[in-house]
């Protein structure tokens, strides 16, 4: 079985994860901010969990110093580390030039800088072990159709994916394994558009607001009624805890779990062919796989 840290941790994808993870047998630290103060209850909730398994560590990917101490408690306490789940992030919904320089870069620091602070902490350890996994939790719409009014999202979205891509090849001689899970716009089951952002221009917002009265909400009630019925956001868990206990050099690099079928399964199977086909070409290629000692 092995030592998981899961960043994000204290509500939905991460916090569904953590305990799929537990339950299956893994000792897991659910990474979330603010153990003592908001996150008391998720904390709580972790720490009651039957399994034993499942133990909540505070976890601010924003700072280098939390993520560092976030990792060393996990050596700490269990000897090693096995595999490193990147969720944290955050989603605004809103027109794109409504949103501050600043709001898009705090964006961009919680989804995609907050997975290089983690990974500055966590790699060190994988590699001196040469072994482990690291599981980067992405999103359809860096391929896929996508609606408008999520842009800030999506583009931070489609930079994770990018350093997700590049981390792969760059850790394969380690011996360090990637996959990244591709969710769809699940709807129902996580909070990520009930607590989603908004932009701070709120002239510019109104303005958008004339041409596009009510746009958000189309977006959101279409979204769900590409939904079926049968969706449900716990096959992101499930889909996780199954790559988590793949056969090392077996484990996909790409997971969809994508009721609505958004197109991204299609595009990201050719992007990833190309890609695999130019480190081919350039004789690259050992670094699709990881290095079995």
């Amino acid at each position: 079985m092995s030592t998981i840290l899961i960043s994000g941790a204290s509500s939905g994808f991460g916090a569904l994860t953590a305990r799929s993870l537990a339950d299956d047998g893994h000792t897991v630290y659910a990474g979330m901010r603010d153990l003592a103060g908001r996150n008391a209850p998720a904390a709580a909730e972790a720490e009651a969990h039957p399994s034993g398994r499942l133990r909540p560590v505070e976890l601010d990917v924003s700072t280098d110093e939390s993520a560092r101490q976030a990792v060393a408690t996990v050596v700490g306490e269990q000897g090693r580390l096995d595999v490193l789940i990147h969720n944290a992030g955050h989603m605004v919904t809103g027109p794109a030039e409504a949103f501050t320089p600043e709001q898009l870069a705090e964006l961009y620091d919680t989804n995609v800088v907050g997975t290089q602070r983690l990974n500055r902490a966590a790699l060190p350890v994988l590699r001196r072990q040469r072994d482990g996994l690291v599981v980067w939790v992405g999103s359809s719409s860096t391929r896929g159709g996508t609606p408008p009014y999520l842009a800030p999202y999506f583009a931070a979205k489609a930079g994770m994916d990018a350093l997700a891509q590049s981390y792969a090849l760059e850790l394969a001689r380690f011996g360090i394994e990637t996959t990244i899970v591709v969710p769809g716009a699940f709807t129902h089951g996580t909070n990520h558009f009930a607590h989603s952002g908004s932009p701070a221009d709120t002239a510019v917002a109104a303005e958008y607001e004339k041409e596009y009265a009510g746009l958000m909400e189309q977006v959101g009630q279409k979204l769900a009624e590409l939904e079926p019925e049968w969706a449900d956001v716990t096959e992101v868990a499930r889909a996780i805890v199954g790559v988590v206990g793949t056969e090392k050099g077996r484990r996909p690099f790409r997971v969809h779990i994508d009721p609505s079928d958004d197109g991204s399964v299609v595009v990201n199977a050719v992007a990833d062919r190309v890609r695999a086909e130019l480190l081919r070409r350039i004789g690259l290629d050992d670094l699709l796989h990881p290095s079995v000692a």
